[in-house]
């Protein structure tokens, strides 16, 4: 049974018994404290958390998921993977245990012709938490399942919780048996790799407090309402069904390793380390293509930088196995087609995938060029100083810099005989990661505790945002933290975070910033509030200062935004809803919305594409823009279903969350998008739009910036003093000024031209009397000194490879000449074939003269380059190469 097939099922079962089939989430999760989702009940937190009614008593999914922590064992073992599909079926306060249990059996064991898998059920074993009677007597008596398989294991194995105060449970596992091919009999308790998972049942019943790991917190005591949920591993579940050894071999990931044979001529199950390669590739490159689908891009920093490590590892297993030129083209296809048939999305976008994943390709094989040179570097001074362990710090910036795998550093270290300090590097990613969780959770939460947020939430409800009609409006104080704790009061001067229970003040989302503005209280309090975030879903917490008085908790309030930034916000957001449909337009669908940002007067609009956008291009789209403007086309927005807005045509950003009915906002017959912002009314409200430029923030994404209305005037107002200036100087109109700075730049960079020419005749005119004054060091022709102070790098080594050049071939001979340039000392060493027949090798001297010139260097045998921090010490570093020269020879 096909991939496609098991999840058609799952969903069909489900929803034929009354459960709301739940389309797959994105894979970028919308919850700070997680960079993708990683488990199937993932975009069902908020219900069980309490935080948001669920849309229906019952629900059912098969939701994409990526895991990382592990990305090193991936490959290693057939077991690891990083992407996967979870098939999931909930209930929030309905069916409970037995009913949980009896569809899970049902679907499992029924025949394939009446739906279901066909698994025989004499080899489904059970495992039950310790004490739960009632789940095993579920399984025995109603079920059938005989007592010899079903096992009881502990909190490790069989009670889940997210980790964190909040709901929790026992649950029951159902394990299938491989056979004795896959090891010794005794069921799961005893065995996991013959008896394989595949379905969990996770029965949350209790409240966990606080504590640490799986099995250190204490139960508070019942739920007031029971909740179910499950987990199918569709792979595994796939592996069984195809009959086959691992989740590697079945039909989504073993046409990825037939393509990478196909490239390299490599054979799976050949060889244990190209076996290695195959599962790297086929697990990576899916991922890839699954995490671009959904609109990540590659990137240094948080998903982007999972991303591109990823396919960097990938790229690098396909040329261990000999891969010689592009090859993501191909595996990209090849994975689009199979997961295609479940994710139709990717057949769409195939265009777009393919461009963002070729440029990394691009992107990695450059700079594989680059990074080699600068770890060959770190290990000549890594040995040079005696060590046998390549830094941390040098591995991360190999990493962060160039792309680097460790993995890729490790093996390039070894080849040197060098190890890598692997707990420094991890230390520093750790690092990395941590400031760039803090910083996207800071920005929600102001560093409150999550449950004080909740709390209000449970008492309060959803803040109503009255913003898309008015300005300003009564509303109540219905929450209030100081300094990110609860509190019934705050007093002028106090930093707070206010909660209404209706405001006009927009929540930054979408691109759009925050508004600000006031908050007065009938008490005659002001608040001045500088940004709303919404830290959990549909509550706005208004975080600013008192202004004057004191502010309490159940106060009648009056608030109102600075309706000048709102109507400057509102126009550069209408402003990038244009731009991104000329950009589409002028470039195609690739060039869809990878992020934005609104702010009053200006916006930036990020898109896909893999090279910058022509200027003439960017010239026809800022005309397009403006022509619409003046076009006066209306500006609506409506409320509609997901499918009808997807029928309609709109424009949806990648990464964003949608629910099942949407606010599409249209201009004209120009754009139609999804989206939750504020807009103008019309297209002339706008005034006028002046684009500043692109620029590439990534690989495959480039930013345009952009001036809207008296912002765009007053730049076009300065660029015309400056043109009047221009013009002015050079005496020319306008039209003739590029041709004539053209003219008068040219003429300049020829002077310079001569002016070079000039210095480097009068640097090699010293060559010969400097060859002719060489000392002999027992036959070894020494050419050691010190040349006028300002030669830079590239004429210095002209200068003493024409020296090296003057003394016969068959005379040993060394050159090492020094210089002062900037303050800063330069030393260039170059030695013949005889001399290095006698053990001179010039990134020897270099090294020896660099650490007396306190700095370092490196090279080649034949000619090296170094420098240091300390002018004065170049007498000293002279006769550090000359004692090295007498000592060698």
């Amino acid at each position: 049974m096909e991939s496609a097939e098991i999840r058609r099922r799952w969903l069909s079962f489900f929803e034929e018994r009354g459960h709301a089939v739940v389309p797959s989430a994105s894979l970028i999760a919308d919850d700070p404290t997680l960079l993708l989702v990683n488990a199937g009940m993932v975009p069902f937190k908020p219900y069980f958390l309490g935080e948001t009614k669920p849309p229906a008593p019952r629900a059912t999914s098969v939701q994409k998921c990526v895991r990382t922590p592990d990305i090193e064992e991936v490959g290693k073992t057939t077991r690891h993977g990083t992407f996967f599909q979870m098939c999931g079926n909930f209930s929030f306060g309905d069916y409970f245990k037995e009913g949980a249990i009896k569809y899970a059996w049902e679907l499992l064991t029924s025949s394939v012709a009446d739906g279901g898998y066909g698994l025989e059920p004499e080899k489904l074993w059970i495992t039950v938490y310790l004490d739960d009677d009632e789940a095993e007597q579920i399984w025995r008596d109603k079920i059938g399942v005989p007592a010899e398989r079903i096992q009881r294991l502990g909190k490790k194995d069989n009670f889940w919780s997210m980790g964190v105060p909040g709901p929790c449970g026992p649950c029951s596992e159902i394990n299938y048996d491989r056979g004795p091919e896959f090891g010794v009999e005794g069921g799961p308790a005893v065995n996991d790799e013959r008896y394989v998972e595949i379905w969990n049942l996770v029965f949350m019943q209790f409240e966990r407090g606080a504590g640490d790991g799986k099995e250190d917190f204490p139960i508070l005591g019942d739920l007031p309402s029971k909740n179910i949920d499950t987990g199918l591993g569709l792979e595994r579940l796939a592996m069984i069904l195809q009959g086959v050894q691992n989740m590697y071999e079945t039909d989504t990931l073993r046409v990825v390793m037939d393509k990478a044979t196909e490239l390299t001529g490599v054979q799976y199950g050949a060889a244990q380390g190209t076996d290695v390669s195959m599962r790297v590739v086929a697990d990576h490159i899916r991922t890839s293509v699954m995490l671009i689908g959904d609109g990540v891009t590659p990137g240094n920093e948080g998903r982007g930088y999972v991303l591109r490590r990823i396919m960097r590892r990938a790229i690098r297993n396909m040329r261990l196995m000999g891969a010689t030129g592009p090859v993501v083209q191909d595996l990209v296809d090849v994975v689009i087609d199979t997961m295609g048939q479940q994710y139709p999305e990717l057949i769409t976008d195939r265009k777009r995938i393919e461009t963002v994943a070729l440029a990394e390709e691009a992107a990695f094989l450059k700079a594989v060029k680059g990074g080699t040179n600068i770890l060959d570097t770190a290990v000549t001074e890594t040995k040079a100083a005696g060590g046998t362990v390549l830094s941390g710090d040098k591995a991360f910036l190999l990493h962060d810099t160039w792309g680097f795998p460790i993995d890729l550093t490790l093996e390039m270290a070894a080849e040197q005989g060098l190890s890598v300090d692997e707990p420094g590097f991890r230390r520093l990613m750790q690092e990395q990661r941590d400031r760039a969780k803090a910083d996207a959770k800071a920005k929600k939460t102001g560093h409150a505790d999550m449950s004080a947020y909740r709390e209000i939430a449970d008492g309060a409800g959803a803040t109503e945002f009255t913003g898309y009609a008015t300005t300003q409006g009564e509303s109540t104080v219905v929450g209030l933290l100081v300094n990110g704790v609860s509190a019934p009061a705050a007093s002028e001067g106090d930093e707070v975070e206010v909660v209404l229970d209706r405001t006009p003040f927009y929540a930054e989302g979408g691109g759009q910033l925050a508004d600000q503005g006031r908050i007065k209280l009938d008490s005659g309090a002001v608040i001045v509030v500088r940004d709303v975030q919404q830290p959990v879903p549909g509550v706005s917490v208004h975080k600013g200062s008192v202004q004057v008085g004191e502010v309490t908790v159940g106060a009648s309030a009056y608030a109102a935004i600075d309706v000048k930034r709102r109507r400057a916000i509102a126009r550069a957001h209408s402003a990038t809803h244009l731009t991104h449909q000329a950009l589409r337009d002028a470039l195609g669908p690739t060039a869809a919305q990878a992020g934005s940002e609104n702010s009053p007067g200006r916006f930036r609009f990020d898109f896909g594409s893999p090279n910058a956008v022509p200027g003439s291009v960017l010239t026809d789209v800022e005309q397009k823009i403006n022509d619409v403007l003046s076009r006066e086309l209306e500006v609506t927005a409506e409320i509609m279903s997901i499918d009808e807005a997807k029928k309609q045509g709109a424009i949806a950003e990648f990464g964003e969350k949608y629910g099942e009915r949407v606010r599409v906002v249209t201009i004209g017959d120009f754009s139609k998008e999804l989206c939750g912002g504020t807009h103008v009314g019309n297209t002339a409200q706008l005034g006028l739009v002046k684009l500043l430029g692109e620029s590439s923030i990534g690989s495959g994404v480039r930013r345009v910036e952009a001036l809207v209305g008296v912002d765009a005037y007053n730049f076009l107002a300065k660029e015309h003093t400056v043109v009047a200036q221009l013009q002015e100087l050079v005496k020319g109109r306008p039209e003739e000024l590029p041709e004539k700075i053209a003219s008068m730049l040219g003429k300049l960079k020829d002077a310079e031209k001569e002016i070079e020419k000039f210095r480097a005749e009068k640097v090699l005119q010293a060559a010969a009397g400097l060859a002719q004054n060489a000392q002999d060091i027992k036959g070894v022709a020494l050419v050691v000194g010190q040349v006028a102070d300002g030669i830079g790098a590239d004429d210095l080594r002209k200068l003493v490879l024409d020296v090296r050049g003057r003394i016969p071939g068959d005379r040993p001979a060394v050159v090492a000449l020094f210089t002062v340039a900037n303050d800063r000392p330069l030393t260039v060493i170059a030695t013949n074939e005889a001399a290095r027949e006698r053990g001179l090798k010039a990134g020897d001297l270099v090294r020896t003269a660099a650490k007396t010139l306190g700095g370092g260097g490196g090279g080649k045998p034949d000619v090296a380059q170094g420098g240091g921090q300390n002018p004065a010490a170049v007498p000293d570093a002279i006769s550090a190469v000359e004692r090295l020269v007498v000592e060698t020879v």
